[in-house]
């Protein structure tokens, strides 16, 4: 366990980040190993398939990668504050509500799943295959949530280590299973998807095993999966803020999807490697993030909200670097790395994957602010503020989606985030400063009371 209350919070967020940040690494190889794999054996048809409906399990997983999310920061907050109760109470309440909503929503998509298919406009000659892998993926989700459960109860109470390991190893079996699905067993899309799917109950199960076996707090008896109906409400208070947060995000990228499997096979593959390669440029601000949570969880359970402060500064400041870097990449290599994630030879489709990246990497500082304040203010207990930030992208989006990318077709897309980047990071700079001065006006009535007792006979 890592206590974020206490050293310079510039190195103790670096060193909590790095584990997070090679765990995302390693996670992207899931749906990279895949894109990859199908392209360079199936063709681009397959690969287009799959990213033809990658819109649903990113929205219906990122939902639930959210909610489990939310859960834990209750647990950030119990460990900050020193209550083991409330740590054992909030982890197994997160793995319960965790359990029966992921199970819900997996007969809800399987289910509608044609409906989903017909709302993407998924093209006639990619629907066998697509409908084919994305019912696999969602069939899954509850490996994904559980893993992702137990390593956001680890990453709460400092642990980020552990889940990397077993993302680590997972991420390679799935991309051995995917080559032997996929090249020698002959089952086309489906077999990458079923390779993804065990790869991740692997993970799962192992994190599970870790977390009860390395701490005794997590030993859950059965009396610690009887909530109340109070703890229940606080937990989904916490978590469906997140899931909230995120799912607006998706939604809109959906209606964006929706859009763009309109514009051919050639825009689907490129605007599939393009933000393959996209979720690695960004994956620091996802990473600071999560580090930003957790650490304004167990800071605020501690009652330390001047080192709040210091954390958001060092987080900006890190993302901000970064994007520099990704706007080089994106104008010197970005070509050789399309080539490299889709193994395509297409002129067409490696320049237009190019220019999205271009286009998108010169807004990056924007984009990294917004992930690093609304998870800061997440973890300070301000649910509303970033469910705003994430409305506004949601609407942006679809807006774009109807207005703008019919005039200005694939170019529409292309500027789409950014536009929706600027508007969404008003709010939470707005609330981000209101809670400065807020707590530098506290601070400065403490000095005036502590001067004012000295003066005290």
């Amino acid at each position: 366990m890592k206590d974020l209350t206490k050293g310079n919070p510039a190195k103790i967020m670096l060193t909590f980040a790095v584990p997070v940040a090679l765990g995302n690494v390693f996670q992207l190889f899931y749906s990279l190993a895949d894109t990859r794999i199908v392209g360079s054996i199936l063709g681009e048809k397959a690969l287009a398939a799959v990213g033809a409906t990658t819109s649903i399990s990113t929205l219906f997983i990122g939902f639930l990668s959210g909610l489990t999310g939310g859960f834990a920061l209750l647990t950030a907050k119990s460990f900050g504050a020193g209550d083991k109760e409330g740590i054992r109470r909030y982890s197994a309440g997160g793995l319960l509500l965790g359990t029966l909503t992921s199970l819900f929503l997996t007969l809800i998509c399987v289910g509608g799943l044609p409906f989903f298919l017909d709302l993407l406009r998924v093209p006639v000659e990619l629907l066998a295959d697509a409908k084919g892998y994305i019912r696999i993926i969602l069939l899954g989700m509850f490996m994904t949530m559980l893993y992702n459960a137990c390593a956001n109860i680890l990453r709460s109470v400092g642990d980020t280590v552990a889940p990397l390991l077993f993302l680590m190893g997972s991420s390679i079996l799935n991309i051995f299973l995917a080559i032997l699905f996929v090249y020698y067993l002959k089952l086309g899309v489906s077999g990458a998807a079923i390779a993804t799917v065990i790869a991740q109950s692997v993970s799962a199960f192992l994190c599970l095993f870790y977390m009860m076996k390395r701490y005794p707090v997590f030993r859950f008896r059965l009396k610690d999966f009887k909530i109340t109906l109070a703890e229940a409400k606080e937990l989904y208070s916490s978590g469906l803020s997140m899931a909230l947060m995120m799912s607006l995000v998706f939604f809109g990228t959906l209606s964006l999807q929706r859009v763009i499997n309109t514009f051919g096979m050639e825009i689907i593959v490129a605007h599939t490697a393009a933000r393959k390669l996209t979720e690695f440029f960004m994956l620091p601000f996802s990473v600071m993030g999560v580090t930003m949570a957790t650490f304004c969880g167990q800071n605020m359970g501690a009652g330390k909200q001047d080192r709040i402060r210091l954390g958001l500064k060092c987080a900006l400041t890190i993302t901000w670097i970064w994007s520099g870097g990704m706007i080089l990449l994106s104008y010197t290599v970005a070509p050789i790395l399309i080539k490299l994630v889709t193994g395509t030879v297409n002129g067409d489709i490696v320049h237009t994957a190019t220019l999205y990246l271009r286009i998108n990497s010169l807004f990056y500082v924007v984009a990294a602010s917004i992930s690093i304040l609304r998870n800061a203010l997440q973890g300070t207990g301000d649910h509303k503020t970033p469910v705003v930030s994430s409305f506004i992208e949601l609407v942006g989006k679809v807006a774009i989606a109807m207005f703008l990318a019919p005039a200005l077709n694939y170019m529409g897309i292309m500027v789409a985030e950014p536009i929706v980047w600027v508007l969404m990071v008003i709010p939470l700079a707005v609330k981000i400063k209101k809670m400065g001065k807020e707590v530098e006006d506290e601070r400065r009535t403490r000095a005036c009371d502590l001067r004012r007792d000295a003066r005290l006979p």
